[in-house]
């Protein structure tokens, strides 16, 4: 904790004071995010960093698995995820929303456990559901590879389907349609610092390159 709260208090001194009128500008005009990013909780996913961003340019959603449940009209069915998205395209007019997924990831390893593995933590147990079409996939998709191969196949997948589910969205769609906004599907390889985008034409993730 003390690292945190030295943390806080090098950004007072420097951070908030090199870009003051930035936080000025935030708290006057309240945020206008360029994107809504969807990624995991594990702590060395950082959306900011990855995108060399600053406070106020992503819409941030994360999740164990950077998981993107399916369209319901049950209200009762609601998740944080649901609101976000709406929220992000209806409210905040975002012209970009990217689902990020990233290599060891432990929700990915998870979906290879046994589910009574998690009997004594129901919410983990149960938030796994949400991989359980992934892994319908890569099992249909890779039966001829090995359960260690089928896993480092299994992060990437994962993203293009949460990407498929968030398409089932009646405010993605529309705005969608409307050419207002786009929908991408990146991949985070951790241990070359370097970001992969899908796709579809190719079916396959490749570095992001900048555009000229």
């Amino acid at each position: 904790m003390q690292k945190l709260i030295a943390g806080v208090h090098r950004f007072r001194k420097k951070y908030r004071n090199e870009h003051w009128e930035l936080f000025r500008r935030l708290a006057a005009h309240g945020q206008s995010p360029e994107a809504l990013f969807i990624t995991c909780c594990d702590s060395r996913v950082d959306p900011v960093v990855i995108t060399h961003g600053q406070p106020g340019d992503l819409f941030i959603v994360k999740n164990i698995g950077n998981f993107v449940p399916p369209y319901s009209e049950n209200p009762l069915e609601a998740t944080g995820v649901a609101a976000a998205v709406e929220y992000a395209v209806e409210h905040l007019h975002v012209r970009d929303i990217i689902v990020c997924g990233h290599s060891d990831c432990g929700a990915m390893k998870a979906l290879y456990v046994d589910r009574s593995h998690f009997s004594g933590t129901p919410h983990i147990g149960a938030w796994l559901k949400n991989g359980d079409r992934t892994m319908r996939v890569v099992t249909a998709c890779y039966p001829e590879l090995s359960r260690e191969e089928r896993l480092e196949i299994t992060s990437e997948e994962n993203v293009v389907i949460q990407v498929e589910n968030l398409r089932t969205y009646p405010v993605v769609q529309k705005a969608t349609r409307e050419g207002k906004l786009h929908v991408h599907a990146w991949f985070f390889e951790i241990g070359e610092g370097q970001v992969y985008a899908y796709h579809p034409e190719k079916e396959q993730f490749e570095p992001i390159r900048e555009e000229t």
